[in-house]
């Protein structure tokens, strides 16, 4: 069984290539490309490179197609992509909009292209509808709650296979074949005591910290949108309410434009007047700029926020991954979340700290009571699981 996993941007596709077979699995091709004007075209072309790597012969060759979708009205889990779930996913375009119309664009021009290809999609809300009510409750008129106001959580993908990955490193194949189970059973897999406690932090583009209790999400610091948490490269992070009507009023913003400079002009972009790529916003730092310090310290603060949240949730913590982009080669940032945590039991070594750059390892100190990881993410595999135990149900 092959699975073809799509990540689709605005303007970018990348794609990895999965095969199945007697109980294993195997990685058969991965690519993209950034840039993307013509997205059917660019559609052809990564159909043309996983014939020409010889990862298939035709393109009858692919048993699916599957997303890393974000959020619909209604729907949750790994779903087949019919028009209904799409019609769904565009009734919250407005929660998502950097997410969901690429999404929604990229999965019907797929369609079209591979008509008799089913297509299906693992919402990123998914991992955390096992969290405790009140995670998941904001502090709204119940009318509203009814609405759909409340904190979905995003990062699904990632933060579960750093759920199953992390307890697999930790010795705990119990606790990995909870997580590995999760979307199947609903985390009723036992294991056995003690508990395994994992905070993960996925930094990157856009960041989130999620707590994990025994292989189960218990949270997400992301909200009702992907614009909610920590800060983001572009996208603002925890805001007070009442700032959006006070600006709109005051500077005579329309609702649109006062959402367009929090998806595009606000997060790290903002704090740092113009960047929004880590790596720029540090040389810069390192220069003495102080806008682009502040960027740092307020993405570290926040992170900082949401770990001493979610360990005083956990009761203590066994481990905290890192994972994603600025998570999995940044020892800058991660240097400055784990600096000063001695009194929990939480102490980094410096050199394996700044040496892990993209590679699964540990970065704690020996003496460390809390084991401290990077671990490389690896959402569409999570993803072409999902999308294989839908077809062998289907079968």
């Amino acid at each position: 069984m092959r699975i073809l996993v799509a990540n689709l941007g605005s303007t970018s596709l990348k794609w990895r290539l999965f095969r199945f077979a007697d109980g294993g699995e195997e990685l058969l091709h991965k690519g993209g490309f950034e840039r993307v004007a013509d997205y059917p075209r660019a559609i052809d072309d990564c159909l043309a490179a996983l014939r020409r790597g010889g990862a298939i012969e035709t393109e009858a060759d692919v048993d699916a197609v599957g997303f890393k979708t974000i959020i619909a009205r209604g729907v949750d889990g790994c779903v087949r992509l019919t028009d209904p779930v799409l019609a769904a996913m565009e009734a919250y375009n407005g929660l998502a909009p950097a997410h969901n119309p690429p999404y929604i664009t990229g999965i019907r021009l797929f369609a079209r292209r591979m008509p008799r290809t089913p297509l299906f999609g693992l919402f990123e809300t998914a991992f955390y509808q096992w969290a405790p009510e009140a995670a998941k409750r904001y502090a709204v008129p119940d009318d509203w709650h009814q609405r759909g106001v409340r904190r979905w959580g995003f990062h699904g993908a990632s933060h579960k296979y750093i759920a199953e990955r992390s307890a697999q490193l930790l010795g705990r194949d119990d606790v990995a074949r909870r997580a590995r189970n999760l979307y199947l059973d609903g985390g009723t897999t036992p294991v056995r005591t003690p508990d395994l406690r994992v905070i993960s932090c996925h930094l990157g583009g856009s960041s989130s910290v999620t707590g994990i209790l025994n292989g189960v999400g218990v949270g997400n610091s992301l909200g009702m949108s992907p614009q909610s948490g920590l800060p983001h490269n572009n996208r603002v992070g925890d805001l007070d309410p009442f700032a959006l009507g006070y600006v709109m009023r005051s500077a005579g913003l329309s609702l649109d434009q006062a959402e367009t400079a929090l998806c595009q002009a606000s997060g790290l972009m903002g704090l740092s007047g113009g960047d929004n790529d880590i790596r720029d916003i540090e040389s810069r730092a390192a220069e003495g700029n102080a806008r682009a310090r502040l960027a740092l310290d307020v993405l570290i603060h926040e992170a900082r926020r949401w770990i001493g949240g979610y360990y005083l949730q956990l009761n203590a913590i066994d481990a905290l991954v890192f994972t994603a982009g600025i998570g999995e080669n940044d020892p800058l940032v991660r240097d400055g979340i784990c600096r000063n945590l001695d009194q929990l039991g939480l102490l980094l070594d410096p050199a394996l700290n700044q040496s892990a750059r993209g590679r699964e390892t540990v970065i704690s100190a020996p003496e460390s009571r809390v084991r401290v990881l990077v671990i490389p993410a690896n959402e569409e595999l999570v993803v072409a699981r999902e999308v294989k135990r839908q077809l062998d149900a289907a079968a």
